[in-house]
């Protein structure tokens, strides 16, 4: 057997969903993933699902993905593109950034100087993208966070020698990219590249649990409620032309009993609480585990449903 690298998420994202692969296995339809299907995740992120997708199912014939955030959307293209380009911009980002290990003042001049290179917006493709990663994995607990000029503004983490350039990882996204429509826009121009054997999972900027744990502002505009509602319209429309879909969210009556936000949003499909842990807060006394909420329209598996 030839070793090939399994393809990973090539990011650090707050929310990414590795963690809940297994509780999303569950409520698979087993049905459509044993024929040829397609996999279309319209909120992508860092795409810890869609690689479990590609690294697992053979009968997926192809995945559709799509972010609104063009930074993010320009790193994938890139990685499936270019990726050799990129990974010797990401070596050069990495010897500069360790060569300065153990001078915290000269590393916080360097991360604000290529923060600033990026807000720019001047460098080619490649050279964005290796700053959009570079940022990801020296920023603190791998953030996207923008203002509403859609100015990165999170600052440093205090990560020593972190790994900047994995050029294996994105040799094997590369790879994997190869049969993924990549694009970047609003969520429901993703119904377009459905077909009968389509599987969606939504992955949306979750409702905050409070107000200071709002890391929504991932793009200049912000996933309110409206926009939530918009989503589960949508879920809905999928619902009536029978294609299959599974939603994570925050579970907001877990925080607080009396909201019943997605309860009663999402009350015609089926609503579960699975177990998450959450790593990203400033107070280690915070963090901890939580619920989060699986939503499907499946009624196959009502076994697991009633279970849990």
């Amino acid at each position: 057997m030839t070793d090939i690298k399994t393809a990973k998420p090539f990011l650090k994202w707050a929310g990414g969903k590795t963690q809940l692969i297994k509780d999303i296995e569950r409520i698979l339809p087993t049905q459509l993933t044993k024929q040829k299907f397609t996999y279309i995740e319209p909120f992508v992120g860092s795409g810890a699902v869609l690689f479990w997708m590609l690294n697992n199912f053979p009968k997926l014939e192809k995945a559709v993905i799509n972010d609104i955030n063009e930074d993010l959307i320009n790193t994938y293209k890139t990685i499936a593109s270019n990726p050799k380009e990129l990974i010797s911009i990401l070596q050069i980002l990495q010897d500069e950034f360790h060569s300065l290990e153990g001078n915290e003042d000269n590393k916080k001049v360097y991360y604000y100087k290529k923060r600033e290179l990026y807000n720019s917006r001047k460098e080619e493709q490649s050279g964005q993208a290796a700053l959009f990663i570079f940022l990801n994995r020296t920023c603190f607990n791998g953030l996207y966070r923008v203002n509403r000029k859609n100015e990165y503004n999170v600052p440093m983490g205090g990560y020593k020698k972190p790994t900047i350039c994995d050029k294996e990882n994105i040799l094997a996204v590369s790879e994997a990219l190869q049969k993924v429509e990549i694009l970047n826009g609003d969520f429901e121009q993703t119904l377009n590249y459905a077909d009968k054997n389509s599987l969606f999972y939504f992955d949306p900027p979750y409702k905050p649990l409070s107000e200071t744990s709002s890391f929504n502002s991932y793009a200049k505009d912000e996933f309110n409620d409206n926009e939530q509602v918009r989503l589960r319209d949508f879920c809905s429309k999928l619902d009536v032309l029978n294609l299959t879909w599974i939603l994570s969210n925050s579970d907001v009556k877990g925080k607080d009993e009396n909201d019943n936000f997605f309860d009663e949003l999402y009350s015609d499909f089926n609503i579960q609480r699975v177990e998450a842990k959450r790593n990203i807060n400033a107070n280690p006394d915070k963090r901890g585990k939580l619920t989060e909420l699986l939503i499907t329209n499946q009624t196959a598996n009502q076994e697991y449903v009633r279970a849990i």
